[in-house]
């Protein structure tokens, strides 16, 4: 069959460990055989990026900048046992939180739902969507050990020049100073309006402002004067906003039926976004996008490199491992890049793929991951190149 032209590039960044197997096995399977594609490659794998001083991260957040979609692959955030293993010059940061940071994007993860691995909260039957602001407040804080007795202040220099007593300890304790930007803040509000609209979902939006009368409530002040200025926009597409405490957004989600984008602060995001990919299933049926406020997107599965199943690759051992977000993150990449370039034989592509995907499940042919989770229960996994193969056999019935 006459590959399907994909106009514009997409920039390619490729990673570490399983991850990467699974990708080359991804991209040379089910996506070279069948689109006319141009990729801007980058290789984020731990060895480039410290023999290039992470550099290599830099660039490749640009390009995507340029090129206003990526795809990228999962990678290694080496801590102390990573750095000896792999004999790096230091303990590189997160190349996401550095890719995040460039762009100054919002994570979005949503849910792929299959029929025959159901919610573990029964009244879930549309996808819950986190947004994740991922800029500051713990991440990016400074703290230290207190030996009392001591007295610790917050000091602010400016024209009114402040200082504020946080506590006067008389035995030794902890303390913590968080800062954000507005600048972030908005362009978070800005990200989470975009997406609900473009998936045409409610947002919810939730913070603890009874309690942090000024940090948090900064934080609901803005998304509220943000949701405001759009407010026609919002409404036309059907787009509802509801600000809750992030208490009762908790215990709303889970008598929820879903199909909602839960906008949330960083810690939250970190969290929620792990327990609703458990609650889903598994970490191997959850997307993840990074939108920045001027449209740029980059996709990648929400899970990390798989270790575990690495080692056992090297020992020429067969692993059942879930490409499944792995190949949706390559899905939205070329689905996004349809839709800017207005070439929607490209979309339907992307849809297919993903329809393909899906029936493999749904027919029973599963990794050793989602086997407690299925109903009705099924017996047997298979291997990681069985389940590619058989979504390129499913995937060729459908073109």
């Amino acid at each position: 069959m006459e590959k399907v032209k994909v106009k514009n590039p997409i920039v390619e960044l490729d990673g570490d460990e399983m991850a990467r197997v699974m990708w080359k096995m991804i991209k040379e399977k089910l996506i070279l055989p069948y689109l006319d594609i141009q990729l801007v490659y980058f290789d984020l794998g731990i060895k480039k990026r410290d023999e290039t001083d992470d550099q290599i991260t830099i660039e490749a957040a640009k390009a995507i900048k340029k090129y206003g979609v990526g795809v990228k692959c999962a990678t290694i955030t080496p801590d102390a046992e990573r750095v000896k293993e792999y004999n790096l010059k230091k303990a590189w940061k997160s190349p996401n939180a550095t890719i995040r940071a460039y762009l100054d994007g919002t994570v979005f993860r949503k849910p792929i739902m299959v029929k025959n691995v159901p919610p573990l909260v029964k009244r879930w039957k549309k996808p819950i969507i986190i947004g994740r602001h991922a800029y500051g407040d713990i991440y990016n804080a400074v703290e230290a050990k207190v030996e009392g007795p001591a007295e610790v202040e917050l000091v602010v220099r400016n024209k009114e020049n402040k200082t504020l007593l946080v506590h006067k300890f008389e035995g030794n304790g902890v303390v913590m100073a968080m800062h954000n930007l507005e600048k972030s803040i908005r362009s978070f509000a800005q990200s989470c309006i975009n997406y609900a609209i473009s998936e045409k979902v409610d947002i919810w939006f939730a913070t603890k402002d009874t309690i942090s009368k000024v940090y948090h409530a900064y934080f609901k002040d803005i998304f509220q004067e943000e949701v405001d200025k759009r407010k026609e926009e919002l409404e036309k597409a059907g787009v509802n906003y509801r600000y809750m405490l992030i208490d009762d957004a908790a215990a709303q989600i889970l008598r929820s039926e879903g199909g909602m984008l839960w906008a949330c602060m960083n810690y939250e995001g970190d969290i929620m976004s792990d327990m609703i990919a458990s609650g889903f299933g598994s970490l191997g049926l959850m997307t993840s996008v990074l939108v920045s406020p001027d449209g740029v997107y980059e996709f990648e599965a929400a899970h990390g490199t798989v270790r575990r199943h690495y080692y056992r690759y090297l020992k020429g051992e067969k692993t059942s491992t879930n490409p499944t977000a792995s190949i949706f993150a390559w899905t939205g990449a070329i689905r996004k890049r349809g839709e800017l370039d207005g070439t929607p034989e490209v979309c339907e592509f992307a849809d297919k793929l993903e329809k393909a995907v899906i029936n493999t499940i749904e027919s029973g042919v599963i990794t050793k991951d989602l086997q407690p989770f299925t109903e009705p229960p099924i017996d047997k996994y298979v291997t990681l190149e069985e389940f590619i193969d058989e979504v390129k056999k499913n995937l060729e019935k459908l073109l």
